[in-house]
């Protein structure tokens, strides 16, 4: 007797998977790199004296 039935595990696949793929359709991955508007580029900080 498990934890979960193998169904939970097939659907929770199935989610994942589905959500990734909404995910990436929302984000355009045709376009641009997945970091291009999720990371913004580093810069350092202004140095005060």
């Amino acid at each position: 007797m498990g934890l979960f039935k193998a169904d939970f595990y097939r659907f929770f696949a199935l989610g994942f998977a589905g959500g990734a793929l909404l995910v990436l359709g929302a984000m355009g991955v045709g376009h641009h790199s997945l970091t291009g508007g999720i990371v913004p580029a580093a810069e350092a900080a202004a140095q005060i004296d």
